[in-house]
């Protein structure tokens, strides 16, 4: 046999096409020749095989080997391909059958001495082979993450040795199977450890409740961040389906671990992070912030301290839920349903209406004004967080943990998930009217509102899912005046530090 095919996978984004690694050995001068748009890691592959066949005790073909990696057009990169294009060659030069090829596609770095090493982003291709029935042989060392699949078909190998035993039929390699990590159990702030702050408490629950999006404003040491930490803490926990969703974008980055398995991601870049960092990009496209915050929730500190560009780039993946990354040869789309909790300082110095507050009129409207009315409108919960008085400090008293919190959060979470499959915040337009029901008193508090304030249809959309999220928390079918009313008194501008502390 002169010609071989073996079956592998491309990754681009969440996407894992089928490649097919074409390996001919022909007369002529001796050659090395990799063709279907390489990148600098495919080519290098030539030498790392063939150090790894001759190490392994395999000949290497002294002869004109031509290997093309179709379809030509897709761009390839790293250095998966390297165990199939290794295979390819021995299958071609007649030293290993290739019967046993059929049913398999294989993935795997080499090093020099033909030993697996572990590769990016298995899991998304593992998926991919399952539903195209087949199986996938990989690097063992990739074999825990691609085990998350709960109906995963793959092999694990150590060594170039093991997959040519196992098409020989002398060794068969170990099947991996389905190994999902217990939920653990979160660490970290409880908002029984918080005193006071009763407002942003409840603001928060009914952000957690419907998946809605805040923005806290108040002065340094408040308590902003503690409020946000605690945030996860009384979130429902992923389901299979979510935290398999979730694992495969952390895959992409090499950042998935087996102990956050279930568990909500959380994150929180600095303010200095760029576009690409939060929105994803580069050359090969990863996901950025808002993707790795997929069903989790995505902190923005000291948010007018971020660059313009940056924040404007979440105004349309806060509405879609997805980001698309369109390049010159590519186009790439992640997913990016995150729940954004910011907070800032109401002024430059961050003690507006205080006697220590020395900022003027201006300074404060242009620092304010670096958080565009786009953005804003876009964010369900606007609130004031107030230092909290000596006397509240120093009490004894536990607040409400958030075991009991997260109680009310998630029958609130799966009431809505009964009635419309999805979080009150992620309702598209024509759902709001149908989903978001209102009593006659209600619709004439929000009318009344809507026309003072001079809302845009956004906005009142905005209240209306925030309203229905609290009509849930209540366990009312039909959105109430009281609900209505709450909502509203979150639908503001910014605050302007002046008001009673909490």
């Amino acid at each position: 046999m002169t010609l071989a095919i073996v079956r592998t996978r491309a990754l681009i984004g969440l996407h894992a096409p089928e490649v097919r690694v074409e390996v001919h050995v022909g007369r002529g001068l001796p050659a090395f020749h990799i063709v279907g748009l390489p990148e600098a890691s495919v080519r290098e592959s030539r030498e790392r095989v063939r150090a790894a066949l001759l190490h392994r005790g395999f000949d290497f073909p002294n002869r004109r080997l031509t290997v093309n990696l179709a379809p030509a057009d897709l761009p390839k990169n790293s250095g998966r391909f390297d165990l199939p294009i290794a295979l390819g060659l021995l299958v071609a030069s007649g030293q290993v059958p290739g019967d046993a090829l059929e049913g398999l596609e294989l993935v795997g770095e080499l090093s020099l001495t033909g030993e697996l090493r572990p590769i990016r982003g298995c899991l998304p291709m593992a998926i991919a082979v399952r539903s195209a029935g087949r199986r996938l042989v990989l690097p063992a060392a990739s074999g825990a993450e691609a085990a998350l699949d709960p109906q995963v078909r793959a092999l694990a190998a150590n060594h170039l040795g093991e997959v040519c035993e196992h098409l020989r039929g002398s060794a068969a390699l170990t099947r991996l199977a389905p190994a999902q990590p217990a939920c653990p159990v979160l660490h970290g702030p409880d908002f029984a450890d918080i005193k006071g702050h009763g407002l942003a408490r409840r603001a928060l629950e009914i952000a957690a409740s419907g998946g809605h999006s805040v923005l806290m404003s108040g002065p340094p040491g408040a308590g902003k961040s503690l409020l946000a930490g605690c945030l996860p803490s009384i979130l429902p926990p992923l389901d299979c389906d979510q935290a398999l969703a979730v694992a495969s974008l952390q895959a992409l980055t090499d950042s998935f671990r087996p102990e956050q398995w279930g568990r909500r991601p959380f994150r929180a870049p600095h303010h200095s992070a760029s576009a690409a960092a939060l929105v994803g990009g580069g050359a090969n496209p990863r996901p950025g912030e808002i993707s790795l915050a997929h069903h989790g929730v995505l902190f923005l500190d000291e948010l007018p301290e971020f660059q313009r560009p940056v924040l404007e780039a979440l105004r349309e993946p806060l509405e879609t839920g997805r980001i698309t990354l369109s390049r010159a040869s590519r186009q790439v789309d992640f997913p990016a349903e995150f729940q954004l909790i910011a907070a800032m300082n109401p002024c430059p110095c961050g003690h507006l209406g205080n006697d220590r507050c020395r900022c003027g009129i201006e300074q404060v409207m242009r620092y304010q004004r670096r958080v565009s009315g786009p953005l804003l409108d876009r964010i369900d919960l606007l609130l004031h967080v107030y230092p909290v008085d000596e006397d509240t400090l120093t009490t004894d008293n536990r607040a409400e943990s958030s075991a009991c919190i997260g109680g009310r959060v998630g029958h609130a979470w799966a009431r809505q998930h009964a009635r419309q499959g999805k979080a009150n915040a992620r309702l598209h337009a024509a759902e709001v009217d149908r989903q978001c029901v209102l009593a006659d008193p209600a619709r004439a508090v929000l009318v009344q509102a809507a026309r003072r304030l001079r809302w845009s249809s956004r906005g009142l959309h905005r209240v209306m899912r925030v309203a229905r999220t609290i009509a849930d928390l209540a366990d009312c079918s039909q959105i109430d005046a009281d609900h209505i009313a709450e909502a509203i008194g979150y639908r503001r501008a910014l605050p302007d530090g002046s008001g009673p502390a909490d």
